[in-house]
């Protein structure tokens, strides 16, 4: 059987991570890199025996798929390219700027019967994955995902860059209809959002209440599910899961501490939680995710079944991750029409760049247009 021939599109952080993988996945051939910068298609294409590329049309008729990981605002245009050469795609999240973009590439992809992935990777974290027969028919969720700012993704907000993977994750577990979204976020380093928190309500009474930042001292990674059947607690970051499962006197509503005696209360005190909402830690296979999800994405492309996050999962993701951000841009902070509204709650300050810190606003000098 013919190796599957896959180019890496984006030599960053995260094109150079799958440049690796791909190149030691069997059956498989890395077919080429491609970045604008010379220097980074060709030090990641040597490190790996391929061919370096300067622009992805290039790639036409030397490979089958690729790995779309350039910055977002590109996804798009590289996409709808590579998808028209009849080439499998995997997507880094998220799958496109806009709901528009992404339904198109959805579209096209469905039109040519192309391989069509997203790079939500948080579907094949070890934790996620075990704590699995544990978060269905969830009742109430909470997600926190925070850490110090990356200097990466710096032409999206903190919503498409970050919550996306738990906007993904709940709709993953809720089949349900989304009712109601309420946010509210701030901007910090620049014009896009950099803090929100998100609180969505879905037509089946669950709730989820997200909570992202890009600006914070101390890094999460958590998801807390809530259910009829207990309690989940997932550290995607050290891939753990503790549950917690209610007694059969819980469950069926028997205890009622307000009917012990004195006596029994003072007895039940020490073992309450131990003997009526027991924990375990669930046990987790190692593995990477970013391997998993190569991997699939390659088994989809040899067998034809579906990838395990779809291009219409991402699709839904960016849906919500816009309404969300609506939401963010139109939060009144006053409480009225009037006040000021969006992540820049006092507005939008000048901001003093580079060597010149000290000077007071009036004497900055002109922000001069960039290259690119």
């Amino acid at each position: 059987m013919r190796p599957v021939r896959v180019a890496v599109v984006g030599a960053g952080h995260l094109g150079r991570i799958h440049a690796r993988i791909l190149a030691g996945l069997p059956d498989v051939t890395l077919a080429g890199v491609v970045d604008p910068l010379e220097a980074h298609r060709r030090e990641v294409a040597a490190a790996h025996g391929t061919t370096a590329y300067s622009d992805h049309r290039e790639l036409a008729g030397h490979i089958d798929a690729a790995v779309v990981a350039t910055p977002t605002r590109f996804h798009c245009q590289v996409a709808r390219d590579l998808l028209t050469d009849g080439v499998h795609l995997l997507i880094e999240k998220p799958l496109a700027a806009t709901t528009a973009q992404a339904s198109e590439l959805v579209e096209l992809a469905r039109r040519r019967g192309l391989v069509l992935q997203v790079g939500h990777v948080e579907r094949f974290n070890p934790a996620f994955v075990a704590a699995q027969p544990y978060v269905r028919a969830p009742k109430y969720i909470e997600a926190v995902r925070r850490g110090g700012f990356s200097f990466r993704s710096t032409d999206i907000g903190v919503v498409l860059d970050l919550m996306v993977h738990d906007i993904d994750l709940v709709l993953s577990i809720v089949n349900s209809p989304l009712r109601r979204v309420d946010a509210l976020g701030v901007a910090l380093f620049g014009r896009h959002e950099d803090l929100v928190n998100a609180r969505l309500s879905f037509e089946n009474g669950c709730v989820a209440a997200l909570s992202a930042s890009r600006a914070s001292h101390s890094a999460a990674r958590t998801l807390h599910v809530w259910s009829a059947q207990g309690f989940a607690a997932v550290d995607l970051a050290a891939r753990t899961v503790d549950v917690v499962r209610p007694s059969a006197a819980v469950l069926r509503g028997e205890l009622d501490v307000e009917r012990l005696t004195p006596d029994e209360r003072s007895l039940l005190k020490d073992s309450l939680l131990d003997e009526h909402l027991p924990r375990q830690t669930v046990g987790v296979e190692p593995g990477d995710p970013l391997s998993g999800e190569l991997s699939d994405f390659v088994t989809s492309i040899r067998t034809g079944r579906a990838p395990r996050v779809s291009g219409e999962a991402g699709l839904e993701a960016v849906k919500l991750a816009e309404r969300i951000l609506l939401q963010v841009q139109t939060h009144a902070w006053e409480g009225n029409p009037t006040g000021p509204v969006g992540p820049r709650v006092a507005g939008a300050p000048q901001i003093l760049r580079g060597p010149h810190w000290h000077l007071k606003p009036s004497e900055a000098p002109a922000e001069r247009r960039r290259a690119g």
